[in-house]
C-alpha cells in the first residue's frame, strides 16, 4: 500500500507539498499540484480520511447516541439519522447507552476524541446544563427531547400524545386508569406523565394512578403484574411505550385478565410489534424515522454553515385505535 512518502518520491516533491494538495491547505503551484495528482493516481494512493480530518477538523462523521438500540423505536430513529447523513456525504458512529446515564456522558466525551463533527443525542436524560459543560462547543442536536438550554432539537409533543391516549381510555368508558411511566429522570416520560394527569384531572369521576416503569419489557411486566394483582384492578392502562404495553398483554394473559373486555390498553410509539401481537395495541404514533432524518438534516445544515433549515421541529402525535381498546376493531 502506497504511503504519502511514496507519492512525494514519485512526484519529486516534499511530503509537505503532498500534504498541502491532499488537505487543500496552503499554496501549491500548478506544476507541482499536477505532479502530485499524477503520482497519486499512478500509485492508487488513497488519503487517510482520519489523518486529513486531524488537519482540517473535517471528518464528515457524526456521532449518534441512543438509549436502547434493541427498542424498535430507537432503531427507526437511528435509521433516519444514518440515511440522511449518508445522502449528504457523512458517516455515522453509533453508541448505545443501555439507559445508563454515566455511559451516555462517557460517549459524549469519547465521541469528541474521535473527531466527530457533531452529535445527535437521542432520548437523553442528562440535564442540559451538564451537556453544555461536556460539549466544549461541539454542535449537538437533541432527538426525542424538547430542548430548553440547547438551541437544536426534534421531538414529538409527548404531553399532547399522552393526553390523547388517556382521553381515549376515558371515552371508552374507563374510570380507574393506571399509567405505567418511564424513568423518573426521562424528559419524555415526565411529559407523558403530565399529559396523563391533565386528562385525569379534567374528568369528574375518573381516578388515575401512576406505576413506575423503565421503558423496558421487564419493568413494564413487573408494574403490570402489581396493578393486575391489586384488589382494585384498573379498567384502563396507559403504558408510556409499546414495549411496556406488550408486557402488559403478557401479564394480563398470566392473570387470566382479558384485553379489552376487562382492561383496556394504550401504548406509545407505534413500533411494528404493537400491531402484530394479539390483541393489537392501540397506540400513539411517533414518527421515529422522520424524527431521525430531521435531526440529521438540522445538524448537517449547521455543520455546513447553512441557515435555511429551522433548528427545531415538533412532530404531532397521532392516536391509532386497535383491538386493545375496542372489540369492534380488527
Amino acid at each position: 500500500m502506497a504511503t504519502i512518502k511514496d507519492v512525494a518520491r514519485l512526484a519529486n516533491v516534499s511530503v509537505s507539498t503532498v500534504s498541502r494538495v491532499i488537505n487543500q491547505s496552503g499554496y501549491v503551484g500548478k506544476e507541482f499540484y499536477d505532479r502530485v495528482v499524477w503520482a497519486m493516481k499512478e500509485l492508487n494512493y488513497q488519503p487517510n480520511a482520519i489523518a486529513r480530518g486531524l488537519v482540517s477538523r473535517k471528518t464528515a462523521t457524526i456521532g449518534l447516541i441512543v438509549p436502547d438500540v434493541a427498542n424498535p423505536f430507537f432503531s427507526d430513529v437511528a435509521r433516519g439519522v444514518e440515511d440522511e447523513a449518508i445522502a449528504n456525504g457523512y458517516t455515522v458512529i453509533l453508541c448505545n447507552t443501555d439507559w445508563n446515564l454515566q455511559r451516555e456522558q462517557m460517549y459524549v466525551n469519547l465521541l469528541q476524541g474521535k473527531w466527530v463533527e457533531g452529535i445527535v443525542l437521542v432520548g437523553s436524560r442528562t440535564p442540559e446544563h451538564e451537556l453544555v459543560g461536556l460539549l466544549n462547543g461541539l454542535p449537538i442536536i437533541l432527538a426525542d427531547r424538547k430542548p430548553t438550554h440547547l438551541k437544536s432539537g426534534v421531538w414529538t409533543d409527548n404531553e399532547g400524545g399522552a393526553y390523547l391516549a388517556t382521553k381515549h381510555l376515558i371515552e371508552m368508558g374507563c374510570r380507574k386508569i393506571a399509567h405505567i411511566s418511564g424513568p423518573e429522570d426521562s424528559p419524555s416520560a415526565t411529559a407523558r406523565r403530565a399529559g396523563f394527569r391533565q386528562a385525569i384531572e379534567e374528568q369528574v369521576g375518573v381516578y388515575g394512578t401512576v406505576a413506575q416503569g423503565d421503558f423496558r419489557y421487564d419493568g413494564g411486566y413487573e408494574a403490570a403484574i402489581q396493578l393486575l394483582s391489586a384488589e382494585d384492578v384498573p379498567d384502563g392502562i396507559f403504558a408510556a411505550n409499546d414495549v411496556m404495553a406488550i408486557a402488559v398483554v403478557q401479564a394480563a394473559n398470566r392473570k387470566g385478565i382479558r384485553i379489552p373486555e376487562d382492561v383496556k390498553l394504550v401504548g406509545y410509539d407505534n413500533i411494528p410489534m404493537s400491531e402484530y401481537v394479539y390483541p393489537s395495541i392501540t397506540t400513539v404514533e411517533q414518527r421515529g424515522y422522520d424524527m431521525g432524518r430531521m435531526a440529521s438534516k438540522i445538524l448537517i445544515a449547521q455543520l455546513d454553515g447553512r441557515d435555511d433549515v429551522s433548528l427545531t421541529k415538533e412532530f404531532e402525535p397521532t392516536l391509532l385505535v386497535r383491538h386493545s381498546t375496542r372489540l369492534d376493531t380488527p
